[in-house]
């Protein structure tokens, strides 16, 4: 038996990660992400499928960021048929998800339709609500850390990743005609001292590994995020100006809000309105309840006055007239909105109605992909198109490393680290150029991995004859 991957996404960029095994006489796909950021990348989620839908077998999944799961309605609309495995939460996670991005693509679509500034004559969305629904049935949630198997040849685990809400790092055995091969997928590993969700599972074996590198070439500072996210907000309070968040709606949200909660009854930052303004961060906050194995916070929810995501203070916004409503809002306040990278949804609004004015700051709490309107406006561009206008960048902006939901260097050392044995080869991937030739060079010299950088669409056989 040969086994081969091809490199779909997630190589030498930081999105769109897709990673097609073929077995032989079985082929599946890890992960099926969407591609952001610069338009030559988004530009690939319109290509054609490099197989036949109805070849392809199974999708296993490592979390629900759409990074990892925005094609899914595409390729289910195309033709895919079978099973997609994840874990428990990631399944409801991904529902609320797909569901928000259809519409997305619907309204932007419908949009740039009313206001000419597409390319097209009749821009179309991506993929509109109904094919995300589509996906759900295909769904197949399974628990950590208990094998399952795919294939009468193929087994596959689960292991806590400490990234988002359910996110897994995967090991998938592979039983051969004489012998059995590992390999494991990092997904996207978290922080190991975050203080909601559990830290990434060391796993000790694998013949082959794909370790994700958003931050190979950086390290957190020292500084505790929630003292820079403070100060952010004083400086911005201090001016009489309001604060903006964007922040994805799975996990980091959660995580800011816990802070904020915090810094409130600490007395750190003032007692002022926080309006959460995402349908999509409501509805995935709700799920830490559900899914209260997944997380440390079963002590935190038990108690009513310390709920850092119901308080007097916090305020959800489901409606869009309610969102619509904070563009008269003068005073202090905080607006906690998606998308993380101002890539989308209703944070764009606000930015369009806030960046003008001096006193109004910004607070980007994540890592902020080339190409996004995100980085431009963390390098400092004096004015960004928004809704095809130009809008002048007078409001400061904040940039927090130390509330990234990404493992920095130090911590995607320790997880390799972890392996008692080095792997036959380990793929870097899921970040851009330079962060994954810094961490391959690390790993190769202090660990003497064999590290390979794969190139998008590239094939690479891992094993002959197994």
């Amino acid at each position: 038996m040969d086994v081969s991957v091809k490199f779909l996404g997630g190589a030498s960029t930081v999105t769109g990660s897709r990673y097609l095994i073929d077995i032989g006489k079985f082929e599946f796909l890890v992960d099926c992400g969407l591609f952001q950021g610069r338009r030559e990348l988004r530009e690939r989620n319109w290509d054609k499928f490099p197989m036949p839908l109805g070849e392809m077998e199974a999708i296993v999944l490592t979390h629900a960021h759409l990074d990892h799961i925005g094609s899914l309605p595409r390729i289910v609309k195309q033709g895919f048929k079978g099973p997609i495995y994840c874990t428990e939460a990631t399944a409801e996670l991904a529902k609320i998800l797909l569901m928000d991005s259809g519409k997305l693509q619907e309204e932007e679509a419908e949009y740039a339709r009313k206001k000419g500034y597409s390319r097209h004559d009749d821009p179309q969305p991506l993929y509109t609500q109904e094919d995300a629904e589509a996906v759900f049935p295909m769904l197949v949630p399974k628990p950590f850390e208990k094998p399952f198997s795919i294939h009468d040849s193929i087994l596959v685990t689960f292991y806590h990743a400490g990234h988002i809400l359910g996110a897994a790092s995967v090991k998938i055995k592979i039983k051969g005609d004489s012998q059995t091969k590992t390999l494991v997928f990092s997904g996207d590993l978290g922080r190991y001292h975050d203080p909601i969700l559990f830290p990434p599972t060391l796993i000790p074996k694998a013949d082959i590994i794909w370790i994700e590198s958003t931050y190979g070439d950086r390290k957190q500072p020292p500084v505790k995020p929630s003292e820079e996210l403070a100060a952010a907000i004083l400086d911005t309070f201090d001016r009489g100006g309001l604060v903006i968040i964007p922040a994805f709606s799975v996990g980091r949200t959660q995580l800011v809000l816990y802070y904020l909660f915090h810094l409130m009854q600490k007395g750190r930052i003032p007692k002022v309105p926080i309006f959460l303004d995402s349908p999509m961060a409501i509805n995935a906050t709700k799920l830490y309840q559900d899914f209260h194995q997944d997380h440390k916070l079963n002590a935190v929810l038990e108690e009513e006055d310390q709920h850092p995501f119901k308080h007097p203070q916090l305020h959800y916004y489901q409606k869009q007239e309610q969102s619509k409503s904070l563009n008269g809002f003068r005073g202090n306040a905080i607006i906690l909105s998606a998308s993380g990278m101002a890539t989308g949804g209703r944070v764009v609004h606000h930015l369009y109605n806030r960046l003008p004015y001096e006193q109004n700051g910004v607070i980007f709490v994540g890592f902020q992909a080339e190409g996004t309107r995100g980085r431009r406006l963390v390098d400092g561009e004096p004015q960004i198109q928004i809704y095809g206008n130009s809008v002048q960048v007078k409001a400061k902006i904040y940039s927090i490393d130390g509330l990234s939901a990404h493992a920095d260097q130090d911590e995607l050392m320790e997880w390799a680290e972890g392996f008692v044995e080095k792997p036959k080869v380990a793929f870097v991937v899921h970040g851009e150029e330079e962060a994954s030739a810094v961490l391959a060079k690390k790993l190769h010299e202090e660990l003497g991995w064999n590290t390979v950088i794969p190139n998008y669409l590239e094939s690479v056989i891992l094993f002959s004859g197994i």
